[in-house]
């Protein structure tokens, strides 16, 4: 593939807005993110019985709503009523993320919810701000669905992602998970033409390694103590 040149700054991802303050995967949550310094936000998208995909990030209600009930098996209207309209629709959130960047990971996902959510942005005019992460099946799907998707493949081996799934994914970004990187690990992706996120770092001392290990974006649940971290001029 082409040459990536490393970006020159560290990407803020906000991992599901800012769930410190605000429950995740909200719309304020998502607001809270972006005004505490965050360059995108990361939402977990499924759909829900009726086909509407909605943020949420585990099957069930229960973790941050309190009801024992799955989203498959709920409609929208059911689901606003159980929540009082607390988990909002990805229209929703791309209308609340205004020109802000959105990282958009599918749990769960299959062809037919990577469709409607391709759909949905494209419907929305955002798919110049919206990229998408997940592991190589889905990734494979978003390629299907949209040949000019933005995609970071989520990777959790030292290995790297064989040529051909590379191949048939084309990705922006390799996604790691925090603990994996090292100087050389993101070296070797760079000299492949790829850029690195890391996720979930929130303690100080992973941030300050991330970035003095040089990789393009953090994913964190502190936004607010990742953008300070920047400002003092943590050396890359």
């Amino acid at each position: 593939m082409d040459h990536v040149t490393p970006l020159d700054h560290v990407t803020v991802v906000a991992h599901r807005g800012d769930p410190y303050r605000v429950r995740e995967n909200t719309v304020p949550s998502i607001v809270s993110a972006i005004e505490a310094g965050a360059d995108a936000v990361e939402i977990d998208v499924r759909l829900t019985g009726d086909g509407v995909p909605v943020l949420l990030h585990d099957d069930t209600l229960k973790r941050l709503w309190g009801h024992d009930r799955t989203l498959s098996g709920l409609s929208l209207a059911q689901l606003r009523e159980l929540t009082h309209d607390g988990v909002p629709t990805l229209r929703e959130a791309l209308i609340a993320a205004g020109p802000h960047r959105l990282l958009l990971d599918l749990p769960g996902g299959d062809e037919t919810s990577v469709r409607t959510v391709v759909r949905t942005v494209r419907e929305c005019g955002a798919a110049e701000r919206v990229y998408y992460c997940a592991g190589g099946v889905a990734m494979l799907q978003i390629r299907a669905a949209d040949p000019a998707a933005e995609i970071a493949l989520t990777w959790t081996t030292l290995s790297p992602p064989r040529a051909v799934l590379l191949d048939a994914v084309k990705p922006r970004w390799l996604n790691y998970r925090f603990g994996l990187v090292s100087r050389e690990l993101v070296d070797r992706v760079h000299r492949d033409g790829y850029l690195v996120s890391a996720w979930t770092a929130d303690t100080r001392r992973t941030m300050r390694k991330l970035i003095a290990c040089g990789v393009d974006a953090v994913t964190t649940n502190r936004v607010d103590a990742l953008a300070a971290e920047l400002r003092r001029g943590t050396p890359r």
